[in-house]
Parts: C-alpha cells; sequence; structure tokens
C-alpha cells in the first residue's frame, strides 16, 4: 500500500482484527455480489469503500423509478439503466481503487459456476427462491463461502453458509427445495421499508469483509431481525444428512 491507501483505510487499519495483514488480503480479495437492488446496493458501496480488490456485480435488471426508495446506489439520472452498471459507476466513484467489472445478465449455469470458483466469497443480494438455490449450489461445488441476505416488508435474515467447515449447513439445508412454501416473497408484491434493505445489506458486507480479511469469527446458524420491535433473533441451523446439495457434495 502506499501513503494514500493507508490514510484510505487508516480507520480499518487500526484495528488489531484487521490491521496491515487483512486489509493487504481485502486489497487482494474478490467478491462476487449478485444482485444489485436494495441489497446489493449496500453491499457494493461498503466493500469498494473498504478496499475490497476486486467486486464482480451481476444484474440482468434495469433501474426503475420506484427501486429508488431503497436501492442507494441509484440515481434518478440512472433510470433505464443496467443496475450492475449503474452499481459499478457508484462503487467506483467512493474508491477509483477497485477494479469493479458489471456483469448485465442473469448469472446461471456454466457462467454462475465459473464466477462462484474464481471469487473469494459470494453474495447474494437476490430475491428468488430459484436463483437463491443456483447459487448456494454453485458455491457448495466450488467451496466459496456464500453469504445470504433477505429482506421484504420489515423483516430480515441474514445467514453466512460456509463449505469449508464440514459441519456447515448449505441454503438448501435451511429452505429445502419444494419447502419454500410461503417465502417466495417478493419487495414489488409485498413492499418493504427502505433502510431494511440496507441494514441487511451491511450486515452481509460486514460477514464478506470478515471472511476475507480472517478477522472476527464467521456468522454462523440464521438471523433475523424484526425491524417493527427492534428485535434479533438466532437460530441454529445444523446440516442435514439428507441434503440434496450437501449430500451431493
Amino acid at each position: 500500500m502506499d501513503d494514500q491507501s493507508l490514510l484510505r483505510y487508516s480507520r480499518q487499519i487500526m484495528l488489531e482484527q484487521v490491521d496491515i495483514d487483512g486489509q493487504e488480503r481485502l486489497l487482494a480479495g474478490h467478491a462476487l455480489v449478485i444482485g444489485a437492488g436494495g441489497l446489493g446496493s449496500p453491499v457494493a458501496l461498503y466493500l469498494a469503500a473498504a478496499g475490497l480488490g476486486r467486486l464482480t456485480l451481476a444484474d440482468a435488471d434495469a433501474v426503475e423509478l420506484s427501486n429508488l426508495q431503497r436501492q442507494i446506489a441509484h440515481a434518478t439520472a440512472d433510470i433505464g439503466r443496467n443496475k450492475a452498471e449503474s452499481a459499478r459507476e457508484a462503487a467506483l466513484a467512493l474508491n477509483p481503487g477497485c477494479v469493479v467489472q458489471a456483469i448485465d445478465d442473469h448469472l446461471d449455469g456454466e457462467a454462475l459456476a465459473r464466477a462462484a470458483a474464481e471469487a473469494d466469497v459470494v453474495l447474494d443480494c437476490t430475491d428468488r427462491f430459484s436463483s437463491r438455490y443456483a447459487i448456494n449450489a454453485a458455491c457448495r461445488a466450488a467451496g466459496v463461502p456464500l453469504v445470504s441476505g433477505a429482506a421484504i416488508r420489515f423483516s430480515g435474515q441474514l445467514a453466512v453458509f460456509d463449505p469449508r467447515d464440514p459441519d456447515a449447513p448449505c441454503y438448501a439445508c435451511l429452505y429445502p427445495p419444494g419447502e419454500e412454501g410461503d417465502e417466495e416473497l417478493r419487495c414489488a408484491e409485498n413492499g418493504v421499508i427502505a433502510p431494511l434493505v440496507g441494514l441487511i445489506g451491511s450486515f452481509q458486507a460486514l460477514e464478506a469483509i470478515k471472511l476475507v480479511s480472517g478477522a472476527g469469527t464467521p456468522h454462523r446458524g440464521l438471523s433475523t431481525f424484526d425491524g417493527l420491535t427492534g428485535q434479533w433473533r438466532h437460530f441454529g441451523v445444523p446440516r442435514d444428512p439428507a441434503c440434496p446439495v450437501c449430500h451431493a457434495t
């Protein structure tokens, strides 16, 4: 790091859990962020600001007026632009020293597998079970940690699934395929309070920073947040020996 980098990241370097070594690991790290909307916006901005050296942002959607209530990486002038491109520009405005790639397409199949395998950590900022299952399977196959977030109405969820831990569950252990029930909720049909996605996305970014820098202990289990009461709840999530994803890998 040069003098400018030392100054930029000085407040993190001061932390004994990060220090120079942790910051160097961040600068050498690569995060794949899938979804550049409500959750992906704070994730992309905080990871760029913290000095994650390489970010890949993937989103096939375009910015709409209704997104601006909560998707803080985008501005009114970005309406009609691809979200990944818009978020890339916002991240680089914060930290031009990051390498930020935008993928303006839906990651799936081999493309998703390759992108996950190239990353040090994957952040699932999507809002569909089909995408979450595919991302989980790709991370499990690649042996890459997955930081999962969800937010709807006044309720948020956070979980980290690390396949490097032989006892760790995966997303399919938590939500077995075919048993999602009425959890398939999206903001467009159900609404969401604006700061909630910022809160969950910020926690996702924090977990990614911890995983890459080596600071602290990664989150375990499932945490849920009730925005109406301000209360967090934490649940242990055991690995399912019959899980079709864990068992297969």
